[in-house]
C-alpha cells in the first residue's frame, strides 16, 4: 500500500466516476458493486465522497451494519475488467461471493476495516458520518425515468427504489500493491 494524497487524483476520479467504479463494503462479508454515480468534495470542513445506494440493494444492508466503505477506482491508463464490471454491476452480493467470481485481490485497509481492490488501486478509505434517502417528490421531473415503478426493487439498474445518500469522510487513501 502506498498511501496518497487524494487531491492529486481529483481530476482522475471525478472522470472515473461516470465510467463506473467499484465500492466496497464489509459487514456480512467483503462485497463489491459499480457505481456510475457519486459525489467528490467538501462537506462540514471534510473531504466526502457520497455514495448513492438503492434501498433495496444488499450494500444498504452492509452499510448499515458497518458504515465504512472503500471507494475503487482503476488508474488513469486503465478501465476495470469487463468481467469485473459484470459481475459487481449485475449480481446481487446476497446470492453470489463477487470477490470470488470476479477474481478480485483484496487488499487490508489502513483507516478503515474494509479492504482496498488490487484490480482498481486507487482507494479512498471512508466513514460514514450521514445519510439520507432521497425524496423522489423533490426530484426534478425529467430524473424520474430513474425510478421505474414498474420496476422491482431488486432488480439490477434501475428500479423503484429511492436512492439514500451515504455521507463517507475520506480518512485515507492510496495506491493498492
Amino acid at each position: 500500500m502506498k498511501k496518497i494524497n487524494h487531491l492529486d487524483y481529483a481530476a482522475q476520479i471525478v472522470r472515473s466516476i461516470p465510467q463506473g467504479i467499484l465500492l466496497t463494503t464489509k459487514a456480512e462479508k467483503v462485497n463489491s458493486m459499480v457505481i456510475g454515480w457519486g459525489t467528490y468534495g467538501v462537506e462540514w470542513g471534510k473531504p466526502m465522497f457520497v455514495v448513492y445506494v438503492r434501498e433495496g440493494r444488499f450494500t444498504r444492508s452492509q452499510l448499515d451494519a458497518h458504515p465504512e466503505f472503500t471507494v475503487n477506482l482503476p488508474l488513469e491508463s486503465h478501465k476495470l475488467d469487463p468481467k469485473i464490471m459484470n459481475i459487481c454491476g449485475m449480481h446481487s452480493g446476497r446470492d453470489l461471493d463477487k470477490v470470488s467470481e470476479a477474481g478480485l485481490t483484496l487488499v487490508p485497509g489502513g483507516e478503515v476495516d474494509v479492504p482496498g481492490i488490487l484490480e482498481a488501486p486507487l482507494t479512498l478509505e471512508c466513514r460514514v458520518v450521514f445519510r439520507q434517502k432521497q425524496e423522489l417528490n423533490l426530484l426534478d421531473p425529467k430524473f424520474l425515468n430513474a425510478y421505474p415503478q414498474d420496476v422491482p426493487g431488486t432488480a439490477p439498474l434501475a428500479n423503484r427504489d429511492a436512492h439514500i445518500a451515504y455521507y463517507g469522510e475520506i480518512v485515507g487513501a492510496y495506491l493498492a500493491e
